[in-house]
């Protein structure tokens, strides 16, 4: 069966690289590449991708936004990003956002095709620095607030405050409010805040 391929990826030889890659091997097609989110939003309809390749770093429109568009105008798309950045915070927006794969730009061609194939059996394939900043995420303490606690931190979280001021105002620091709304997310299976707020009150997760 042909996967059908995007790349979103502003640095040309990168671009070029990865699709000539991904046109030679066998069971893999790039329907098309693109430098930036819009022009590659806009024509989502009509590549139809099963695999979308992405860049955070882009001009204009960041990479996680398109992921997040993508995901909202085309679901059965999966993302995988392809990017130098690791930071803890990145990551974190991204696989909120959608995406199903996180790899960094360093990775032997073969990883890549790897990955596709990985993704496109339901798997989340990462680069291996990536996987362990996720475990190591998750292998801090575990957080379970009470149910007045999950309110004070729900509430200040539907008001719309960046995350630096909830930590202020509910005295406690940032990474344990980033690990509550990233386990909301998880739980609720949704990709952004106003999914989030939609169907908490339904799940009786808060």
């Amino acid at each position: 069966m042909l996967t059908r391929l995007c790349l979103v990826e502003d640095d040309h030889l990168i671009r070029e690289a990865f699709a000539d890659l991904l046109n030679n091997t066998e069971d893999f097609r790039v329907v098309n590449t693109y430098s930036n989110c819009e022009e590659y939003l806009r024509n989502l309809a009509t590549n139809r991708p099963d695999v979308v390749l992405m860049d955070l770093e882009l001009p204009r429109m960041g990479g996680v936004e398109g992921i997040e568009r993508t995901k909202k105008l085309r679901p059965q798309t999966q993302l995988i990003v392809v990017t130098v950045y690791e930071s803890d915070e990145l990551v974190f927006r991204a696989l909120c956002a959608g995406a199903g794969g996180y790899l960094t730009k360093n990775m032997p061609p073969s990883r890549l095709i790897e990955a596709i194939r990985e993704i496109c059996q339901g798997g989340a394939p990462m680069s291996t620095n990536i996987a362990r900043m996720v475990v190591a995420s998750f292998q801090k303490t575990t957080i379970h607030p009470s149910r007045p606690a999950k309110r004070r931190y729900w509430s200040v979280f539907h008001r719309g405050k960046a995350i630096p001021l909830i930590a202020d105002e509910l005295f406690v620091d940032k990474e344990t409010i980033r690990t509550h709304i990233k386990n909301i997310y998880w739980k609720l299976e949704v990709h952004s805040k106003a999914e989030a707020i939609e169907k908490a009150p339904k799940e009786r997760l808060i």
